[in-house]
């Protein structure tokens, strides 16, 4: 059975930016937002399995646009591909124009998670079938990212990552 996206395997986190949050030029730590990132993905995460989830790893974090003191952030978190036991999970974050309210993104991430059973040991999860095209990028894009770690880490010879191959065919 495939899960199309259900409303509880999206996460959106909203907050405001404190000054104990922030660093000597008055914008929010880094840190702080990959602790905000980590938690809505651990909740995507958790919905979308129903398990108890652990963060494998952060794939990727782009710092692109600084998010100043008293900005209102809010992170989206979502289910980009599920493998075996794992989930890839995409964050963007957005930023509120104080005076307009106009949402402007600042960063985006990708977390993978694991989900695990009582012992700890990892157990399968649900697949996803993306609709929108943004969906449909981002799940395809998945596979590679998974491939390239493979291979960067010894797990899958260059010739196997078929996907990686496709690119430069």
């Amino acid at each position: 059975m495939h899960t199309k996206y259900p409303s509880e395997s999206v996460t959106t986190l909203t907050d405001l930016v404190l000054p104990g949050e922030t660093n000597p030029l008055n914008n929010l730590f880094g840190g702080e937002l990959l602790a905000r990132m980590d938690r809505a993905a651990s909740i995507t995460a958790r919905r979308h399995s129903r398990r108890i989830c652990v963060t494998a790893s952060v794939n990727h974090v782009a710092f692109n646009r600084a998010i100043p003191l008293g900005s209102v952030v809010t992170v989206e978190s979502k289910v980009s591909r599920t493998f075996n036991t794992s989930m890839e999970i995409f964050i963007d974050v957005w930023i509120e124009d104080r005076e307009s309210g106009v949402k402007h993104k600042a960063n985006e991430a990708i977390y993978t998670f694991v989900a695990v059973d009582e012992t700890g040991r990892p157990i399968q999860v649900p697949p996803v079938e993306p609709e929108t095209e943004l969906e449909k990028e981002r799940y395809e894009a998945a596979l590679r990212r998974k491939q390239l770690s493979l291979v960067l880490a010894g797990k899958m010879k260059p010739s196997e990552a078929t996907e990686l191959k496709a690119l430069f065919s």
